[in-house]
């Protein structure tokens, strides 16, 4: 049974302009040692998935939370805000996407990693102080024993992002949610980030959720991957087939607008025509086909029938009404403009498994 098991999960807020679905039918699950993606445009639902992982929207007049969120097989829905509190912390956390202001700047760092390792272990306050910069030691925080009475302000922006994943990881959760982990972070710190994260996956055994918009980030990191758009799943599968037979014309465009170092462009990047859809007035049928080049080619009309999430191959799936042998053809010819420069750039040798590079023809 995978640790994390999603069904119809939908959040919706009720506002003075109107009905906002933000995860509109969401469904997917993480198993312990594996990492899950999640990709899309900024609010395509990412976060609001999320946070209703982690008990953050609760049932109020304003806010509707539906569906099942099962965690090692607990309904965290149904579950009372008491018994949610314990789980978060214990059984999952959450890496927040702006560290500074996730953390508290009038308490140090260690005091802070340590409030939340005592809410969840009896422990006295100088074992868990040990705790504290044992934790911060293994994140790679120079001389903890020192920083942990730091505050936020004096550690850098990669320092606060690995102390938060220190107090995320201080009472070994089962499943860790890394909210745009690397945003603001330079190139260098990011992969640091990235292997850190990796590393300790592979010493606690946790399910990893990473959200972002970096599909580099994706590649590097994630075993499965789940593109998001409009508050809805249009694609998911493994990483290697994702990248390398992406079956969505919204998949195609993400690739398609992601800069590549290691080929050389003879035009411009192609960014997706057209903006994300609001929230509140959800086109009709295929919410991706006013900024489609394809409906015309559709086996169904786009603008009236909403596509299924069908499978596409082993664990493959895609809600597109593109029939798989255009879809292919499509794919072809959109890889193949950049053949000639993958062709000049072969001497230099294959690409990492997994890497961008390899999983990714744009």
């Amino acid at each position: 049974m995978a640790l994390l098991e999603v069904s119809d999960l939908r959040v919706r807020f009720d506002t003075d302009d109107g009905l906002v679905k933000a995860v509109d039918g969401l469904s997917f699950s993480v198993d312990r040692n594996r990492t899950l993606g999640i990709v899309g445009e900024s609010g395509s639902g990412k976060s609001v998935t999320s946070l209703a992982i982690m008990g953050l929207h609760r049932n109020t007049g304003s806010t509707t939370v539906s569906g099942e969120i099962r965690l090692d097989g607990e309904d965290l829905v149904e579950a009372s805000p008491e018994r949610v509190r314990r789980l978060r912390g214990e059984k999952m956390a959450m890496i927040f996407q702006d560290p500074l202001t996730a953390l508290n700047p009038y308490h140090t760092v260690g005091a802070q990693i340590i409030e939340a390792y005592r809410v969840h272990n009896d422990v006295s306050k100088r074992e868990a102080r040990k705790r504290a910069i044992d934790m911060l030691g293994r994140v790679g925080i120079p001389q903890p024993s020192s920083r942990v009475d730091d505050y936020p302000h004096q550690f850098s922006g990669g320092m606060r992002q690995r102390a938060m994943i220190a107090m995320a990881l201080s009472c070994d959760p089962g499943l860790l949610i890394a909210d745009e982990p690397t945003t603001a972070l330079d190139v260098t710190v990011q992969a640091q980030i990235l292997d850190l994260i990796v590393d300790l996956q592979a010493e606690f055994g946790s399910a990893v959720i990473i959200i972002t918009h970096d599909l580099g980030v994706v590649a590097e990191v994630a075993d499965e991957v789940l593109v998001m758009y409009a508050g809805r799943e249009v694609e998911t599968g493994a990483a290697r087939e994702v990248f390398g037979a992406p079956r969505h014309p919204y998949t195609w465009g993400l690739l398609g607008s992601m800069p590549r170092l290691d080929v050389a462009r003879t035009e411009r990047l192609v960014p997706i025509p057209g903006t994300p859809p609001s929230l509140i007035n959800v086109p009709p049928g295929c919410p991706f086909h006013p900024r489609c080049a394809y409906p015309a080619q559709a086996a169904a009309p786009c603008d009236s029938e909403v596509p299924a999430l069908l499978e596409t191959g082993p664990g493959h799936l895609a809600a597109c009404h593109l029939p798989a042998a255009k879809k292919q053809s499509i794919w072809a010819e959109l890889s193949a403009r950049t053949a000639p420069s993958r062709a000049r750039h072969a001497k230099t040798g294959p690409a990492a498994p997994g890497s961008v590079s390899e999983v990714n023809p744009w």
